[in-house]
């Protein structure tokens, strides 16, 4: 049985309480962050880290941070892609006018300004819920975009509200290389990661939870409803914020405001509905589906015969079928990836025994 825990017992509520309390989860976790972090970046090729892995890990983050309002506090929001704008326009704006402000420092600041605008828009939660809730955070997605080009100030006065990141540097090293892109994000985004499963099994994820389950009875227990969405909201858009400022200066370097569509807000949205709502390990597999399958379905494309399709329409038969799988996913595993992953873990469980 390769996931038996026989012999593993928790003898204090710290050794309880961890995150991967079996030693299988401990070594395959250190194995992976040791295989991210030492042999991809001397592995790895620019095509890799530029086109798959920093795209991949800043869409992670970003569905993550969606995930932890809508998955654990049951918050619907369609305004991901303009919070991701408000953070990287932000932290463009702070390390361009407070002189000697560090990267990360910006980073912190460009997701603490999204956090507020994402407090500003989830105000309506406190009043409305479901479609309605969607319609407002969907201002955000208008607004926001909107005065970024409206007001040249944010652009640093750009004609075409363009911003260009600065050189990437943290304590003297240059990371502006695309393995220093890719591990200046890889760190980020772990960190973030570890701070955002603390959380949801902080008391503060446990109320997320009980108010995503049912509101009133939530109230009933003493639990705060406008502290537990506003905090819901805030984290989400920190999350968010931090996302945005990596996709424009670690994976883009150059960005404007129209980049942060609605179709991007729809992207995170389908990263955390095929990975899987309510988990933490489902904003990467999801992340990563959003990420290779198209690439997948192009390299297939390649293999046809020449002239069997038109190039033309060779873009839209993909995200036909990119379309077509993604509801036939839903339709017949509805809880994401994850849930496949959780099954796999079972059945490990008891191998070689069926039952």
């Amino acid at each position: 049985m390769l996931y038996t825990e026989a012999g593993q017992f928790s003898t204090t509520y710290a050794a309880d309480r961890r995150v991967f309390r079996l030693r299988q989860d401990r070594i395959a976790i250190g194995a992976l962050l040791a295989f991210a972090v030492v042999v991809v970046p001397l592995l790895g090729n620019d095509y890799w880290f530029s086109a798959i892995l920093i795209p991949f890990l800043v869409l992670s983050l970003a569905g993550l941070g969606l995930n932890l309002l809508t998955g654990y506090a049951g918050q619907l929001s369609l305004g991901s892609a303009a919070f991701m704008a408000a953070g990287a326009f932000a932290a463009y704006n702070f390390n361009l006018r407070v002189e000697g402000l560090p990267l990360l420092a910006s980073f912190g600041l460009g997701g603490v300004v999204a956090a507020l605008l994402s407090i500003v828009f989830g105000l309506p939660s406190l009043r409305i819920k479901g479609f309605y809730l969607i319609v407002s955070t969907l201002a955000a997605q208008f607004l926001i975009p909107w005065a970024l080009v409206k007001f040249g100030w944010f652009s640093d006065f750009n004609a075409s509200g363009v911003i260009t990141a600065p050189p990437l540097q943290i304590a003297g090293i240059d990371l502006g290389s695309p393995a220093g892109r890719y591990l200046l994000t890889l760190a980020i985004v772990i960190a973030l990661a570890w701070l955002a499963g603390n959380i949801v099994r902080s008391e503060l994820g446990r109320n997320w939870m009980a108010v995503r389950d049912m509101d009133t009875a939530a109230a009933v227990i003493g639990i705060s409803l406008p502290k537990a969405k506003l905090l819901a909201f805030a984290i989400s858009g920190f999350y968010l914020g931090v996302a945005g400022s990596l996709w424009a200066f670690t994976y883009l370097g150059t960005v404007e405001p129209h980049g942060f569509d609605l179709a991007r807000s729809f992207q995170v949205l389908f990263i955390i509905i095929i990975g899987g709502m309510g988990s933490i390990l489902g904003n990467f597999l999801g992340a990563a589906f959003i990420v290779l399958f198209p690439l997948l379905l192009s390299n297939l494309a390649g293999l046809l015969p020449a002239g069997l399709v038109d190039a033309g329409q060779l873009e839209n038969i993909q995200k036909m079928i990119f379309g077509a799988l993604i509801i036939a996913f839903l339709i017949r595993e509805p809880d994401g990836l994850a849930r496949l992953w959780q099954q796999f873990r079972a059945r490990a469980r008891r191998w070689p025994l069926r039952y």
